[in-house]
């Protein structure tokens, strides 16, 4: 009984670690959802590429075209929206085209300039995965 209770504890918190130890925060299309209807201020960080930016984004989302933010050119492109995000104090949401391994390139560059990581969300399934198209606008200038 002892034995099956450490092996139960030992086994959370390995999977609680794991979890933790990503290290990366999302939000999910519902949470998000609302804010958008509630205009919530946030800065939304784009890093689709820019046919996919003009296909389909959010208003006043910031393009960047930074996607998949693996190389320094690519990254380097994040560097435009650090004085947006210097300037406030507001959540740090980015999108990329499926919420993966491109938004979590994006994080930790922008950790590495000194954004908070408590201030950033990653959009859950990113842009292919956002089923509310009423709430998204197309073509460049739509964009802020």
């Amino acid at each position: 009984m002892k034995k099956s209770l450490l092996f139960t504890l030992l086994g959370s918190l390995l999977l609680g670690g794991i979890a933790c130890a990503s290290g990366y925060t999302y939000t999910g299309t519902k949470e998000f959802k609302a804010s958008l209807e509630k205009a919530k201020p946030m800065i939304i960080v784009d890093i689709q590429v820019p046919a996919e930016f003009a296909k389909r984004h959010f208003k006043n989302a910031l393009e960047t075209d930074a996607f998949p933010a693996k190389s320094d050119a690519e990254r380097a492109k994040l560097d435009k929206v650090l004085p947006v995000i210097a300037a406030s104090q507001h959540e740090v949401v980015i999108v990329c085209p499926r919420g993966g391994g491109g938004a979590k390139n994006a994080w930790d560059y922008l950790k590495s300039k000194g954004v908070a990581e408590k201030r950033m969300r990653i959009l859950e399934g990113g842009m292919q995965g956002w089923p509310h198209q009423e709430l998204t606008v197309s073509g460049a200038a739509a964009q802020k």
